[in-house]
């Protein structure tokens, strides 16, 4: 095990080229998602999921062109730990078991609210007609088809997001900030385009739309600490995958009916 270096003098400084770097990289998601889930609103299916489709391409793509095509692998590897032991060394099972317990917490408090508190007071009764409109957009008019959106983002997308947003952007905002101010701002641009999925259902005005999008921070905070802990995308990815299962399993409850 390395031994957890956290001084900001040892980390090389962000020079001009990696702040416009993380200005973007913290900046597309929300540009992507506003592309294809408002301004594409009422387009055709095929146009929504095109732009989909190539918005998340040069999302996760960036991480690749950046590190390995601008700095070089074995420099950025040399230049830019991840805050706690190296991400080429052991896993800790530990952390894993920290990322499960987190996801299943959040599971549980996320359907206890659902189905006790909300769903009770009608608060998803005007969201419920959004999600369904939106699902139908993507393409999406069976079970089978829901299933294979949830799996999808699930285990693939969660994972993507995690090496986008832990393994690259958290990690370069350790470079040229304190561990707090890192985390933090990794954590909101994580949340930011949720709060414009989270505005489309309930309102920009609805408390619940910042309640959730807190969540989200919060969320984000804790996988980007767990990642420092370990070096390791697993647990964080563990965790996100659960979390976002939950989302499934709740959307299925809005949106299950309207399905062949």
């Amino acid at each position: 095990m390395m031994a957890t270096n956290t001084n900001k003098s040892d980390r090389p400084p962000l020079n001009s080229g990696d702040l416009a770097m993380l200005a973007i990289a913290l900046a597309l998601p929300t540009l992507v998602t506003w592309l294809y889930f408002v301004a594409l609103d009422e387009a055709p299916t095929a146009i929504q999921q095109t732009a989909y489709s190539v918005g998340k391409a040069v999302q996760f793509a960036l991480p690749v062109v950046w590190v390995w095509g601008v700095l070089g692998w074995k420099r950025t590897q040399a230049k830019v730990p991840p805050g706690g032991r190296d991400v080429q060394g052991p896993r800790d099972v530990q952390s894993v078991g920290l990322g499960v317990a987190f996801g299943l917490a959040i599971m549980g408090a996320m359907a206890g609210l659902y189905y006790f508190c909300l769903k009770p007071a009608g608060l998803f009764t005007g969201p419920m007609k959004e999600v369904q409109e939106k699902v139908a957009s993507f393409g999406i008019h069976s079970a089978a088809g829901y299933i294979a959106l949830a799996a999808f983002y699930s285990l693939a997308h969660s994972l993507l997001e995690e090496y986008y947003w832990r393994w690259f952007v958290f990690k370069h905002c350790c470079r040229g900030l304190a561990l707090p101010a890192a985390i933090g701002l990794s954590s909101v641009g994580f949340a930011a385009h949720h709060v414009l999925l989270l505005g489309t259902y309930f309102g920009y005005d609805s408390p619940l739309t910042w309640f959730f999008s807190a969540a989200i921070v919060i969320g984000g905070m804790f996988w980007a600490w767990l990642y420092r802990r370990s070096g390791s995308l697993i647990g964080p990815w563990l965790s996100h995958a659960l979390v976002d299962a939950a989302i499934f399993v709740i959307g299925w409850d809005l949106v299950g009916k309207s399905l062949g």
